[in-house]
């Protein structure tokens, strides 16, 4: 009876420090700090977490007449094969979706980083306001990001991008932490969300995506 006792009480204490690891593990996912930044002008996506370049991107962004918005937004919605809707025209999941595979969905209402079945279009300013990826791209991004991460849109090369994506000229080092980008991630972190969540994007039980003229 005593070892029986004694085996319980020690299996007890193996699954509650089993139970305070994975909670501790939760904790320190949940403390990253991520900001995907987007430089229009450049043409290129930036994940930066916790000040440091992750992964870098190039993307297509707004044409002249349907620019991409500019200033800091947050991720509202993650929807993996969305079914594409617009003016009664329906488009299920497959290599003519116009929205590509996945679909984030951004607190601007109708616009969205998202793939394209015109994969031509990246790198250049040829979307209806969104940002495309390539398919590969975008697939290996998503589950890199969750709602409530920060989009930062910056229409004109700045210091900031400079640093993220080089001059324009000659391609930034994507590995490297820089001191400015370190307090650009704490800055848009702190930024307060000026634009309402959308919930019109796009609707979870049939994982539609409502693409409006913007988001395409």
């Amino acid at each position: 009876m005593k070892a029986t006792k004694i085996w319980m009480a020690s299996k007890l204490a193996t699954v509650a420090m089993t139970a305070m690891l994975l909670v501790s593990r939760a904790n320190a996912q949940d403390a990253v700090k991520r900001v995907i930044v987007v430089s229009l002008e450049d043409h290129k996506l930036a994940l930066v977490e916790d000040g440091q370049v992750k992964k870098v991107y190039t993307v297509a962004v707004g044409k002249p007449s349907t620019p991409s918005p500019v200033g800091t937004f947050t991720i509202e919605r993650r929807v993996a094969n969305p079914t594409y809707q617009h003016n009664g025209k329906t488009v299920p999941p497959g290599p003519r979706n116009p929205v590509g595979t996945r679909w984030m969905g951004l607190s601007k209402h109708g616009y969205g980083i998202h793939g394209t079945n015109e994969p031509n279009s990246i790198g250049k300013s040829a979307s209806h306001g969104c940002i495309r990826m390539a398919k590969a791209d975008l697939e290996e991004l998503y589950p890199l990001v969750a709602e409530g991460d920060t989009v930062e849109l910056i229409g004109q090369r700045n210091e900031e991008t400079a640093q993220l994506f080089g001059n324009g000229e000659s391609p930034a080092e994507p590995a490297e932490t820089t001191l400015l980008a370190i307090a650009t991630v704490q800055a848009a972190m702190q930024a307060p969300d000026s634009e309402a969540a959308s919930t019109a994007v796009v609707n979870p039980p049939a994982a539609t995506v409502a693409a409006l003229a913007a988001s395409r």
